[in-house]
Formats: C-alpha cells, structure tokens, sequence
C-alpha cells in the first residue's frame, strides 16, 4: 500500500500510520502516551543537536535513511563529550511511498537506537505532493559526561587519532548510484561506545569531531580556522581499505575528501596518545585506528607525504557528492 495525502490528514490515516509504524517500532513510555511534549529527566548539563538527513538512496550496502538518522545524531552528541539520552524524529513523506517502506526505515531506527540506549520519544509525519521520497529531520539530547570537549582545547603537541578506514560511506553510495557492483559497505554507525572506552581509562579528550560531508581534510581545516593551531598528518598513516583505493583509483577521488558516517578524530595529550589508541581499538568500531597527525604552530594543515614531501591540504571546495546523508 502506498503513502498517499491522507496520511498527512490528522485524520484516522494518520493514525493508523503512527500506531501501526512508529509506536510499534519505537515503543517507550514516554513516547506511548502520544502528548504534544515530551517531558524527560535530565541531569546536569546537556548536550542540544538537530539534523536532517536525504540521503539519495534511502537504502544502501550497509545502511538506510534511518539508520544514517539515529546514528548521525548520536554521533553529534557523542562528539561533545555527551551521553546520548533521547532523540525526536520528524518525517516529511513524499505521496507514492510504500508504507513497507517507512516501516523498513522505523525498523532500521529502531535496531539503531537500541544500539545506541537513546530512545526516540517524540516525532512528527508529514505527507507532501511527490513521488516516493523520504525526509527525516532529527534532534537529540545527551548528558554532558566528559567536560571540556572542545575545539579550543586542541593545543600545539596534541595528537590525532583517526576512528578508522576513510571514505567507505561516501564509496557505498556512490557504487549504488553509479551501478558499480563491489563489497563496499557504508560505515554508518554510533560511536557511542568509543567515547565510553577512552572515558574508562580516563583520557583527557581535549576535541572529537565526526568526519561526515568534506571529509577529514575539512574537520582538519576547521580546527586550524577556530583555533590557533596548525595541523600535520602523514599521509603513510592514513587507514583507507584496499577496496575503496581500488575505487577511489578508477575514479580519481582523494579519500581526504570523502564522506564517512561512522569515522571520527580525538585530539588527545601526547602523553595519553598510545593508551587512548588502545581503548579506541577495544571498540567495535575502532579496530583499525590510527594515530594520523599531530597539532602543530601555523594557521594551516600540511600532509607529510609517503616519499617525504610536504602537501598543503585545502578544505573542500565546491560541491562533493549531493544527497549523501
């Protein structure tokens, strides 16, 4: 059955959609009772982020809209040194949508918030003229857990450690678009449990970023541009997969630039470095993390190639690959 204006009504459609879709999958009390608010328990400071996600296609090798949704914001919660706690969810549907469809998607957001321990406790539907498209605009709350998480903390002598293997994300969708058949996975996924093995052996996070749209080279310049730091990484160090070289190879793509969703940097104190790339390996999805690079004086971010030269590295310009996330 598909999704038609009616499901946008108020009326018994979009009841129907509510009960028979969202309340099924994301079954929480305090979602249940269906009130214009949710009312929640927070302690202390709280971390406040929102997003919205468009991804072109909804469902790819390794994920979907709705995975790529929970984990985004999880993520960005994450990143502040935030224990993710609760997550809103509101949907624009486009006219001629299955309903299996959304319910696939509401099933894949379940499975990932319930990875995650965040519960989704509030939402919205709206249906508008289209033909079988899918929106989902997201915002999450997390509890402050480790203080000073900050872009402004990253100091000269720091180091950079790299979650894992660039580009994979930004390699799955494009694979899908292009028809190009290959065993590239995106890796969307909540780093939640990252955050959770550096704060057990107590490392003094000084930044985290997620590496999503403009890839690592754009986080690496964003730190030069909010603070008074350089950067320098070796190139040598970088993880990428055989698969997504190969890839990046036949299309003359640069993995500094691709998009991942399932990848992140910590700044740590020279000091802590090895010991934070221990526990960020004790994570599921920090098996192949590296040290890449140090903070470094200047105002730029230089790539020690792998024959010894010295490469500036540019924040992207103009347009990557459009409806990634």
């Amino acid at each position: 059955m598909k999704i038609n204006m009616s499901y946008g009504s108020g009326g018994i459609q979009t009841s129907n959609l509510i009960h028979d879709i969202f309340l099924k999958n994301f079954n929480n009390k305090i979602l249940n009772k269906l009130e214009d608010s949710a009312v929640l328990k927070v302690e202390g400071n709280i971390a406040y982020t929102t997003d919205s996600f468009v991804v072109t296609p909804l469902f790819f090798n390794g994920g979907d809209i709705g995975k790529l949704a929970v984990c985004g914001t999880v993520n960005d919660l994450t990143m502040m040194g935030a224990i993710p706690k609760y997550l809103t969810a509101g949907f624009i549907i486009e006219e001629g949508t299955e309903i299996e469809t959304i319910d696939a998607i509401a099933k894949s957001m379940a499975l990932a918030a319930k990875e995650a321990k965040v519960k989704i406790v509030a939402g919205d539907t709206k249906v508008i003229e289209g033909n079988g498209g899918v929106y989902i605009n997201t915002s999450g709350i997390g509890e402050i857990a480790q203080k000073g998480v900050s872009i402004a903390n990253c100091h000269k002598g720091d180091v950079i450690l790299l979650s894992g293997n660039l580009g994979e994300h930004h390699a799955a969708i494009m694979s899908h678009r292009m028809g190009i058949e290959n065993n590239i996975k995106s890796d969307c996924a909540p780093l939640i449990s990252i955050l959770n093995k550096l704060m057990e052996q107590k490392i003094k996070i000084h930044f985290m970023r997620d590496v999503t749209r403009g890839g690592l080279a754009t986080v690496l310049n964003e730190i030069v541009s909010s603070s008074s730091c350089g950067v320098e990484i070796d190139e040598g160090s970088l993880p990428v997969s055989n698969e997504v070289k190969g890839f990046c190879d036949i299309l003359g793509l640069d993995p500094l630039y691709m998009a991942n969703e399932g990848k992140m940097i910590a700044v740590v104190p020279q000091n802590q470095a090895d010991m934070a790339l221990k526990a960020i390996h004790k994570s599921k999805y920090g098996k192949d993390a590296k040290i890449i690079g140090r903070i470094t004086e200047g105002k730029s971010v230089t790539m020690i190639t792998t024959l010894k030269g010295s490469r500036r590295i540019d924040i992207l310009y103009g347009e990557g690959l459009p409806r990634i996330c």
